[in-house]
Parts: C-alpha cells; sequence; structure tokens
C-alpha cells in the first residue's frame, strides 16, 4: 500500500507542483548546452594539442 501511496505523491508533485519549460524554452536551453558543449570540445582539443607538443619537445630532448 505503501508503494501505490508514492506513486500516487509523484504523480501529484510531476503534474501540480513542477513547472515545466515551455517548447521556446526548452529549444532555447538545448542551444545553450549545445553551444557550450562545442566551446567546450574545442578548447580541450586545443589543450591536448598543446600538451601533445609539449610531451614530444620533452621526449625528442630526452631521447
Amino acid at each position: 500500500m505503501k508503494l501505490k501511496t508514492y506513486f500516487a505523491d509523484v504523480y501529484n508533485e510531476l503534474m501540480h507542483k513542477v513547472s515545466w519549460p515551455t517548447w521556446k524554452e526548452l529549444q532555447s536551453s538545448a542551444i545553450i548546452v549545445m553551444v557550450a558543449s562545442l566551446i567546450i570540445a574545442v578548447v580541450v582539443a586545443i589543450m591536448d594539442a598543446g600538451f601533445r607538443n609539449i610531451m614530444q619537445a620533452i621526449y625528442q630532448i630526452l631521447y
């Protein structure tokens, strides 16, 4: 019986207390996330290339 009450409470909370975004808000948020992810990916790629070059230079000096 407790499980049934739990799911009823969850349903009521999702339908009455949660504020769902509009379709336009959802689209703008998704675009922001995609742009931020792309920027982070580019920064990580640049850092990876830089560290790779540094390590290659160190290996050339040592060996």
